[in-house]
């Protein structure tokens, strides 16, 4: 009579593996710990260049050389500079700024107020010398802030015949606008348009001088820019 042994049995489970905490050794732990380093180095210089900001003031719209600089004149703007030297150039925000500021050339509308554009009305020589251009001998866009050359477009009736003024080179160059009334708020009857210009003293004198070596002197102004 044969034996049966019957069929074998279902093979026995592998054993259980169990995971292992990494140890300090484990370099996987120290590259986690350095991803985590550099993201917070990198956190907090981000936050600080933010904040590597400084408020200083800028104009609020174009002015000439001569014109009063009131804080109603005046904007803040926050700027980061690559050098905190240049700083040292502008008025801050906090500054307390001295009341007879006057500027002594042109800042444009959204440009920072220099230190070196302003001085006191006491120190300088500018003075402000009113003209009457006829509107079709001065360019539309003139205004507060422009910069113009003045030419006296006539002979001179004395002797001085070749002196500055006459054609071709301008009596007055390079100056500022300080207001610019429109044509219709300005000698409109006439034809005429009233420009204030910011002249320096010495130049202001010459050049009543020389406009009155003409019989009828007629003034054409060239913007620049």
């Amino acid at each position: 009579m044969s034996r049966n042994l019957g069929s074998p049995g279902p093979p026995a489970p592998p054993p259980a593996v169990r995971t292992a905490t990494p140890g300090w050794r484990d370099p996987r732990l120290w590259v986690g710990v350095a991803i985590v380093a550099a993201s917070v180095v990198a956190g907090a210089r981000l936050l600080a260049s933010a904040d590597d900001t400084v408020s200083v003031w800028g104009v609020a719209a174009d002015m000439g050389a001569g014109d009063q600089v009131t804080a109603d004149d005046l904007v803040a703007h926050r700027v980061r500079f690559a050098d905190d030297a240049e700083l040292d150039r502008y008025f801050a925000s906090d500054d307390t700024l001295p009341g007879d500021l006057e500027l002594l050339r042109g800042v444009g509308e959204g440009e920072l107020l220099p230190r070196a554009a302003v001085g006191s009305a006491e120190d300088t020589d500018t003075l402000q010398v009113p003209i009457a251009v006829a509107v079709e001998r001065v360019p539309a866009s003139v205004a507060a802030g422009s910069v113009v050359d003045v030419f006296i477009v006539a002979r001179p009736s004395g002797p001085r015949a070749t002196s500055p003024g006459g054609p071709g080179e301008p009596a007055l160059r390079a100056v500022t606008v300080v207001a610019a009334p429109a044509g219709d708020d300005s000698f409109g009857a006439a034809g005429e348009r009233q420009l204030d210009l910011a002249v320096p003293e010495d130049d202001a004198q010459e050049f009543f001088e020389l406009l009155n070596s003409f019989d009828s002197p007629v003034l054409t102004v060239v913007r620049r820019g």
